[in-house]
């Protein structure tokens, strides 16, 4: 059946089915008897669920763990075959990931998971399904001493245009006064379904030790909030991811986290195309955006079916062979809609080998840029001529682009120790 997705996982007495079917868009779990697999002998286990996602299954002999997706966060649900009974872990943060690690015994009560959050460095938990007990078994270093106690994090929602609230996760080092005097640095995504979880780095600690508060605005496109998020952010409602992070700027300014002048921003890939459209639709808002191998001249990109990943893009951007879609995409392109007006202070990387973002895209636009924009703030352009779209990749050459773009920012909120 087209557009029917399925995972089928095996117990002991019958077959259990994650599925899009009938409408589920969040998936269901149905259950069927291991020599009965036909539809018509399926029966809901978990049912559809409009505000969880479900997202796979774990398997014992006397356990499930459900891994979900509820109000933006990730979960594990688990199921006592025995009794029936459910409960879900608590982890006791307001904004985390969590999901199953590698689990290979089958008759045992005590399920591995890993778990993260902005303040938590990542961390391998085992946790007795009966007792409830957790034990953490191994968790990163941070070499130079850290203490998670001298952070905080967060997790409030903006409201939208259309009234969705969108959530956004923060962190930040304690004393970080919410008086609108704070720098504030901004990431976003949104495409493909991809969920931006709210994970540790130690290469942020950088910025949260000069008294930056960090935030991600999960915003439509990615799949925080359930399948919905995903859909109501591509094709023809693309432009909501768009507003959904300039709307997320405008709350954190009203709400004092930051204020204008001091708003940074970054994303990467489709979220260069995010910044790109956000700094056309938005320029006021920020002081510096980093648009990393953005893709930005999508009208132009789409046309070219000589590219690779071309048509098997059609179903996120639209085709714009056709006219209503042509016309849409054409109307929230980067490229397409360069202005002369002021824009912020922008730094755009790309890779000479990226067989992505080709890094003729983002040259043009930067070449736009310069040649179009008003006003006295830069617009710089970093090439690499030995890496493509994931940039470099050894082990401590991807901290030297992570040094260099923090270096940006610092510069242009004039920061210098």
């Amino acid at each position: 059946m087209k557009d029917v997705l399925y995972s089928v996982t095996a117990l002991e007495d019958r077959f259990l089915i994650v599925t899009n079917a009938d409408g589920a868009k969040n998936f269901k779990v149905v259950q069927t008897p291991l020599d009965k697999t036909t539809k018509e002998n399926w029966k809901d286990y978990i049912p559809h669920r409009e505000d969880v996602l479900v997202q796979g299954i774990d398997e014992f002999k006397n356990y499930l763990v459900v891994s979900e997706r509820k109000s933006g966060l990730t979960n594990l649900s688990i199921h006592n075959l025995n009794d029936n009974s459910v409960h879900n872990l608590d982890f006791g943060e307001e904004a985390y990931a969590v999901y199953p690690s590698v689990n290979r015994e089958y008759d045992t009560e005590v399920v591995r998971y890993g778990y993260t959050s902005m303040v938590t460095p990542s961390s391998t938990f085992d946790y007795n399904m009966r007792t409830r007990e957790k034990t953490l078994l191994k968790q990163q270093e941070v070499l130079g001493g850290y203490n998670p106690e001298d952070y905080v994090t967060e997790r409030t929602y903006a409201t939208a245009e259309d009234g969705t609230k969108i959530p956004i996760s923060l962190v930040y080092k304690k004393g970080t006064k919410k008086d609108g005097s704070a720098p504030l640095y901004l990431y976003g995504y949104g495409s493909y379904g991809a969920s931006m979880e709210p994970t540790f780095s130690t290469a942020r600690l950088s910025l949260l030790n000069r008294g930056f508060i960090y935030a991600i605005a999960h915003v439509r496109g990615g799949e925080e909030m359930g399948r919905h998020w995903y859909e109501d952010g591509k094709l023809m409602k693309k432009i909501n991811t768009f507003t959904d992070f300039i709307d997320c700027a405008k709350y954190l300014i009203a709400n004092k986290y930051t204020s204008k002048g001091h708003v940074y921003a970054e994303g990467g890939s489709a979220g260069g195309l995010l910044m790109g459209a956000v700094i056309n639709m938005a320029p006021e808002l920020w002081n510096g955006v980093i648009a990393a191998v953005p893709f930005v001249d999508v009208v132009n990109t789409m046309l070219d079916e000589t590219i690779p990943l071309t048509t098997n893009e059609y179903d996120e951007w639209g085709n714009p062979n056709n006219k209503e879609a042509y016309f849409y995409m054409k109307s929230y392109s980067p490229y397409e809609n360069v202005e002369a007006k002021e824009y912020p202070n922008l730094l755009v990387t790309t890779g000479l080998h990226d067989s992505q973002v080709q890094y003729f895209e983002p040259a043009k636009w930067v070449a736009k840029l310069r040649a179009t924009k008003k006003g006295n703030n830069v617009v710089l352009l970093k090439t690499d001529m030995d890496f493509g779209h994931g940039g470099a990749s050894g082990r401590f050459d991807y901290l030297k682009d992570q040094a260099f773009e923090w270096a940006f920012i610092l510069k242009l909120e004039g920061i210098t120790q």
